[in-house]
Parts: structure tokens; sequence; C-alpha cells
């Protein structure tokens, strides 16, 4: 059973603004991770005690911590996306 975070629409405004390295994640992962990340912070849980349909958890806080030095959220609240 998937706990979808995003609705279909609110994925694809915040597609085309994630950072991608050279080297993955995965196109087909990219959303898992990012719900992940919408997960621990509307649950409030832990980053080990996510569930695991969103990938291991320290990939997903990897993921996490590249948003936040790319300052793609900061962007987004700005209005500059």
């Amino acid at each position: 059973m998937t706990r979808r975070q995003l609705a279909h629409a609110q994925w694809k405004f915040v597609e085309p603004c994630l950072p991608i390295g050279r080297y993955g994640p995965y196109p087909e992962r990219l959303r898992e991770q990012f719900e992940g990340v919408v997960w621990r912070f509307r649950s409030s849980g832990q980053w080990p005690e996510m569930p695991a349909e969103f990938g291991r958890w320290a990939t997903v806080y990897g993921r996490f911590r590249r948003l936040a030095v790319s300052a793609t959220a900061e962007k987004w609240t700005s209005g500059d996306a």
C-alpha cells in the first residue's frame, strides 16, 4: 500500500525544480524519496522510523540535505521557482 503524500498536480509542480546530481537518484525513485521527506515533516517522525516504501531512510535524508543545500525550498517559498 502506498502512502502518497502529494497529488499528481503537486508532483508535476515540484519535479522540475528538484536538483539532480550526476549520479542519481534513479528517476523512478525520485518521487518516493521526495515524498519520504514530506512524510518526515508531516508526521514529525524520526528519519529511521520512515516506512520502507520511501526507500532507505539514509538515502531519503541525503536527498533532503541536497534540497537544503541547493536552496530549492527557499526559492519555492519566495516565489522565484
